[in-house]
C-alpha cells in the first residue's frame, strides 16, 4: 500500500487478503476419526482421575474434621478445681 493508492485499490486489497485467509481455512484437512476418539477417551481419562483426585481430598478433609471433632472435651468445672488444687499442693510439697 501506497500513498498514492485509491480507496478502491485498499478495498481490493482488503477483500483479496480476506479471500485468502479463507482460502487457507478451507483448505485445512478435516480431523481424523480416529484422532477425535483419542482426544474424547483421553478427556473422560482425565475427567475420571479429576474426579478420583477430588474424592480422595474430600475423604481426607472428612477425616481431618472428624480427628478435630473427636478432641476431649473441656474439663469440667471440678477437673479444673482438682487440677488447680494439685497444683497448689505440689507447690506447698516445694516449700
Amino acid at each position: 500500500m501506497t500513498y498514492k493508492d485509491s480507496f478502491q485499490d485498499r478495498i481490493g486489497n482488503a477483500a483479496a487478503a480476506r479471500e485468502k485467509a479463507l482460502a487457507g481455512l478451507r483448505a485445512k484437512p478435516p480431523v481424523d476419526p480416529k484422532v477425535v476418539a483419542e482426544r474424547i477417551e483421553r478427556k473422560a481419562h482425565r475427567d475420571a482421575r479429576d474426579a478420583e483426585k477430588a474424592q480422595a481430598k474430600k475423604a481426607a478433609r472428612d477425616a481431618a474434621a472428624a480427628a478435630k471433632a473427636a478432641v476431649a472435651p473441656p474439663p469440667s468445672e471440678e477437673e479444673r478445681k482438682a487440677a488447680r488444687d494439685a497444683k497448689y499442693a505440689a507447690r506447698r510439697a516445694r516449700k
